[in-house]
């Protein structure tokens, strides 16, 4: 009697299992391994911003959920600007990406690419802890993927081998690689540069041989990556957009954790993404600017802006400004003014 009550116990489990939609309802399926899509590596403030969520989401969940990091885009073959569409159809389970990246998917995130429209790190942050920064998020997550916290690449300085740009038309005819934005392509035209749509594994061999003149990065990059050594020695300070990062999950995955394990990778999301933003940062909000001193000891030429020049690329960039000021959404654009108008020092 006991055995066949055991065997009947042991065919209902069995039975209960085959039901569809009834084990993944009790008992989330779990992968052994996660995978986190990055542009750069831990070398640098994005690639550290996803290696701590990483390791903080391991610790908190006491390994449940596994994250590997997956640099240099190479679960796409380096094609940054495909990470966004591959993360929705489940090749990337994790990402933190760039709204650069991310904006031929979802058009409201070029917002950040609009020329000039971030004068400091008061207006970035304005706008990513704000009201438009919330709506963005809605955004994402209607094109497909869950978004949890916002970190930072920074400020996109540009450099060049061939002399110091202080106006517009010291731009003029120079090559410089820039990634896969029409927003970009079309700033860069204006400025009269001819701008060279590059993926970033692409764009250091291109610097050294010459084969473009120039670049536009953070400066975090322009150091770790060490591009004054492929030819870049002039660099200039003119802060024309900023690049925010997003932490994001693919809905599936999401979906499959616990609501536990979920409000875990969230709060280690938006932990990492404060780390990451210090990190950024770092030798640029201090007194001096030490990061300043560190480049131009480094034999590169250092160009800050004057209000007045800096200007004058506003006025050769204006209507680029009010052509996608359009085609992002004049109600985000004239919500983001506003924030940023607002803003406390």
């Amino acid at each position: 009697m006991k055995l066949r009550s055991l065997l009947a116990a042991a065919l209902a489990a069995t039975s209960l299992a085959m039901v569809p939609g009834l084990a993944s309802a009790q008992a989330p399926a779990y992968k052994p391994e996660y995978r986190m899509s990055l542009v750069l590596g831990t070398a640098f403030p994005w690639g550290k911003s996803g290696e701590i969520w990483a390791n903080l989401v391991r610790e908190r969940t006491q390994g449940r959920i596994n994250i590997k990091l997956y640099p240099g885009v190479s679960l796409l073959q380096g094609d940054q600007t495909r990470e966004f569409s591959g993360l929705r159809q489940g090749v990337i389970d994790l990402a933190v990406g760039s709204t650069i990246n991310w904006s031929p998917q979802v058009r409201q995130l070029n917002l950040f690419s609009m020329p000039f429209l971030m004068p400091d790190f008061a207006a970035i942050d304005a706008l990513t802890q704000g009201e438009v920064g919330q709506q963005l998020f809605k955004d994402i997550e209607r094109a497909g993927a869950v978004p949890l916290a916002w970190g930072e690449n920074g400020y996109r300085e540009i450099s060049n081998s061939k002399h110091a740009i202080k106006t517009p038309a010291d731009l003029k005819g120079l090559k410089i690689r820039v990634v896969g934005s029409p927003l970009f392509l079309d700033t860069f035209t204006a400025l009269g540069a001819n701008p060279t749509q590059m993926s970033w594994a692409d764009a250091q061999p291109a610097l050294a041989s010459k084969a473009v003149d120039g670049q536009e990065n953070p400066l975090s990059i322009f150091t770790a990556a060490k591009l004054h050594s492929v030819e870049q020695k002039h660099l200039t300070l003119w802060g024309y957009v900023a690049d925010p990062l997003i932490f994001v999950v693919n809905k599936d995955v999401w979906a499959s954790w616990t609501e536990a394990d979920r409000k875990i990778v969230r709060e280690a999301a938006i932990e990492a993404g404060a780390q990451g933003k210090a990190l950024a940062r770092k030798g640029l909000v201090e007194p001096g600017k030490p990061l300043i001193k560190q480049i131009s000891d480094l034999g590169v030429t250092v160009t800050e802006l004057t209000p007045e020049q800096r200007a004058e690329f506003v006025k050769a960039t204006r209507p680029v400004y009010e052509k996608w000021k359009k085609q992002i959404g004049a109600d985000l654009v004239g919500k983001a003014e506003k924030a940023i108008a607002a803003r406390k020092p």
